[in-house]
């Protein structure tokens, strides 16, 4: 694989993962109320879901599953849900009393960062359509599977970087 793709892709991988939307406030939010390892852990998980995402769409099986509309609708109402929930916790926080330490829960924030990325089909449909301009036919197994650890240490380390 040639260094100009794999800049080419890093930066639009990049540029996705500074682009605001709902899974920058959920690292926001966990690290404001969790505490930085919160946060973290945050960070952590969306990066593994969003790998999910990324391994799916360089093995080419994005096409198996937008052909399967059923389990994709099901995925677009299960991200609508988790996005209302996380809307409703953010909306009714209520801190109770004095500031106090932080109590740090960083396996809730790693179940909210995964299911961020997990259950938000944009990301699946903006990884299927980015890894298509950079995966040729006949590119190996350790290729696509390098394209797939790049995006996940670039979106993971992108919300390591906010949380810290």
């Amino acid at each position: 694989m040639e260094p100009a793709t794999l800049l080419g892709m890093s930066i639009v991988c990049a540029m996705g993962a500074m682009s605001p939307g709902p899974s920058l406030a959920v690292v926001l939010r966990n690290t404001i109320s969790g505490g930085r390892r919160q946060g973290v852990m945050t960070g952590i998980g969306h990066g593994i879901g969003f790998a999910i995402y990324a391994f799916i769409a360089v093995m080419g099986l994005s096409a198996l599953l937008l052909a399967n509309e059923d389990f994709f609708n099901l995925l677009q109402w299960a991200g609508a849900v988790v996005l209302l929930w996380l809307a409703y916790n953010m909306l009714t926080y209520d801190p109770s009393g004095p500031a106090k330490e932080h109590e740090s829960d960083g396996r809730k924030g790693f179940t909210e960062g995964f299911m961020i990325a997990f259950l938000n089909p944009k990301i699946f449909v903006f990884l299927t359509a980015i890894f298509s301009q950079f995966v040729v036919a006949g590119a190996s197994l350790e290729e696509r599977l390098i394209l797939a650890f790049i995006a996940l240490i670039i979106d993971g380390s992108w919300y390591i970087i906010v949380a810290t």
